[in-house]
């Protein structure tokens, strides 16, 4: 079973997001900061990780940043999850590696979509 790690200071964002992905039978792990989530990927890295943008103590793109210095392999699929949907927040998350972007709020479909386009599903 693919896991996916959901980070996301929104408590109710995380709890959508994890009854979608267990309908697709993912397994899902929760961190509510980009610090938590670094920690996580550090002693069990997820297949994917759903990423908010704007988040205190650690942004996503720090965040971000942070995982392509870890030596964990393989890296994992990261799909930015964010209100952010200017073009410029697109190019500057897909330059610091992430792998697909999708727009809150998001339903089954959408996220199933960017999940099949990464190779999770």
């Amino acid at each position: 079973m693919k896991n996916c790690l959901v980070v996301d200071d929104s408590k109710v964002i995380r709890k959508v997001a994890r009854h979608i992905l267990e309908s697709l039978q993912i397994s899902v792990s929760e961190a509510c900061d980009g610090r938590e989530a670094l920690a996580h990927c550090e002693t069990s890295v997820p297949d994917v990780v759903l990423l908010d943008w704007n988040m205190p103590v650690m942004s996503g793109m720090e965040f971000l940043q942070a995982l392509g210095d870890l030596p964990v392999e393989p890296r994992p699929k990261v799909i930015f999850c964010t209100t952010e949907n200017g073009i410029g927040h697109i190019k500057a998350a897909v330059e610091a590696g992430a792998d697909e972007y999708v727009m809150k709020p998001f339903d089954r479909d959408t996220l199933e979509s960017k999940l099949q386009i990464v190779g999770v599903i």
